[in-house]
């Protein structure tokens, strides 16, 4: 069995797209996966499977949510290994250890068009710092992400890729979960 991650996006934010976790996991339990577990309202399910190919499981995934509950939420899935590599690859927090309350990663899709990522770097004014490694944008807000224009929309609009961020706790703690740390 292979241990994933998958990330929805835009779940139970301000009233919208509403999904109750305990419905979520009964709904991948009839998709075949196994030990099921969610972290947190926003989206962040730990399973596995013997499928390998994660765009199947987008797919799978994508499907099951519309057809349970009707909404068209975009899903990204990581693997345990493809998890790790993104929690060791932040430079913000191994190569300076920045406060992890300002930090954040966008999971990308898919590798956005060198040329889109220049766009994104030249369009960019404000005191945020990001780097990319991989499929992943590691995001700094010293000021805070709340009060920041740089957001998931305009880095998506920039890149012309989907993504989904997350909060740096939140990685942390999807990372334990992989390890089995509750």
């Amino acid at each position: 069995m292979i241990k994933y991650v998958a990330l929805l996006r835009g779940i139970n934010v301000s009233g919208q797209k509403i999904i109750k976790m305990d419905a979520l996991r009964a709904s991948l339990n009839k998709l075949g996966y196994a030990n099921i577990q969610t972290y947190i309202q926003s989206g962040n399910v730990i399973f596995e499977t013997e499928e390998g190919d994660k765009e199947v499981l987008e797919s799978q995934i994508h499907q099951n949510i519309l057809d349970t509950f009707e909404f068209d939420v975009p899903v990204i899935v990581r693997s345990r290994t493809d998890w790790e590599e993104t929690f060791a690859n932040n430079l913000y927090v191994n190569d300076r250890q920045e406060e992890i309350t300002k930090l954040y990663v966008v999971l990308l899709s898919k590798e956005p068009a060198a040329d889109h990522f220049e766009e994104l770097k030249t369009f960019h004014q404000g005191s945020e710092e990001f780097v990319k490694h991989g499929l992943n944008l590691y995001l700094l807000y010293p000021n805070g992400a709340g009060k920041s224009r740089f957001d998931l929309k305009v880095i998506e609009r920039k890149l012309k890729v989907k993504g989904t961020a997350r909060n740096w706790k939140t990685t942390t703690k999807l990372m334990e979960m992989l390890n089995g740390e509750q």
